[in-house]
């Protein structure tokens, strides 16, 4: 059975203590680190472990122990939003294995983390214990300022651990989804306002794409402010990445602005690429079998 986390917690500026935190991963056999990525505008990065349940289980309690001595929300500072130091863990099917598999997993966990450190754990997608827990975003909404009066409210008692957050972690939420595409796009503006209407338009909660979640923020690259509509893609399958470019592209044109660049934050689906390879240089009777590296693979 073959799993992936892909963990985000809250820190991306200080790459001392991102290693710290990562090596405390790497010293428990906390599964195969794959991939991690830092953002200092957004103070977060994402971690993308494989592995079976007992491995990935022992890597994300060590990281969430690394975590809560290593960062205090009550000074973090980050365009992300976010409800803890680590913030969410979700688990995605790979080999062998279901999302059954990643909800029991998700629970075992997060029970884990509670009894660990007297954290308060969500459960959140798949895993989720009622239908407004579900989307992430709507259970982060408050974010760690809010929290305190946020588990006051019955509604949003936590899942595991007490109704109080941990007074610099806060709290963090598990759960297990199929697989998403973390995709930025870089409007040529540092006018935030222009970006959160593109989102505005293009999630699903708004009216927009039914697998589309995006927010407009503001991020330094290089020095210069820039506008950045950020989205998971929640089944590129059923909305494709060359789709939401073009509606954002066009959008952003209404503006007078043009796309700047766009970024994919951790790992992502081969197929995903491909479906824009195709789209953009209007390939027909195109097959991945065709792709040099996935014919090596299953010869």
């Amino acid at each position: 059975m073959l799993i992936e986390s892909v963990p985000n917690f809250s820190e991306g500026a200080r790459a001392e203590v991102v290693e710290a935190i990562v090596s405390k991963v790497r010293a428990q056999n906390g599964g195969r680190i794959l991939d991690l990525q830092s953002d200092a505008s957004h103070n977060r990065s994402v971690l993308t472990l494989a592995g079976d349940t007992d491995s990935l289980c022992r890597g994300i309690l060590a990281l969430v122990s690394a975590c809560l001595t290593s960062i205090d929300l009550r000074t973090h500072k980050g365009e992300h939003p976010r409800l803890g130091a680590v913030d969410v863990v979700p688990f995605i099917p790979l080999e062998g294995a279901t999302i059954a598999d990643c909800v029991a997993l998700a629970k075992r966990v997060g029970e884990a983390i509670a009894a660990a450190h007297n954290i308060p754990v969500f459960l959140y997608e798949e895993a989720a214990s009622a239908p407004h827990r579900k989307g992430l975003e709507d259970i982060r909404r408050g974010q760690f300022e809010g929290l305190t009066a946020k588990l006051k409210d019955p509604l949003w008692k936590p899942d595991f651990g007490p109704s109080e957050p941990h007074p610099s972690f806060g709290a963090v939420v598990v759960g297990a989804r199929m697989p998403l595409v973390a995709f930025n796009v870089n409007l040529a503006t540092d006018d935030v306002e222009i970006a959160k209407k593109i989102a505005k338009g293009i999630r699903h909660s708004t009216g927009g794409y039914r697998f589309v979640k995006a927010m407009g923020l503001i991020v330094d690259i290089n020095g210069r402010k820039v506008a950045q509509v950020s989205m998971n893609m929640t089944d590129f399958t059923k909305t494709p990445l060359f789709r939401v470019v073009e509606t954002i592209r066009n959008e952003a044109a209404r503006y007078g602005v043009a796309i700047a660049g766009s970024e994919i934050v951790g790992l992502v689906p081969a197929q995903a690429l491909l479906d824009s390879a195709e789209h953009y240089l209007q390939l027909t009777g195109f097959s991945s079998n065709q792709v040099l590296e996935t014919k090596l693979r299953t010869e």
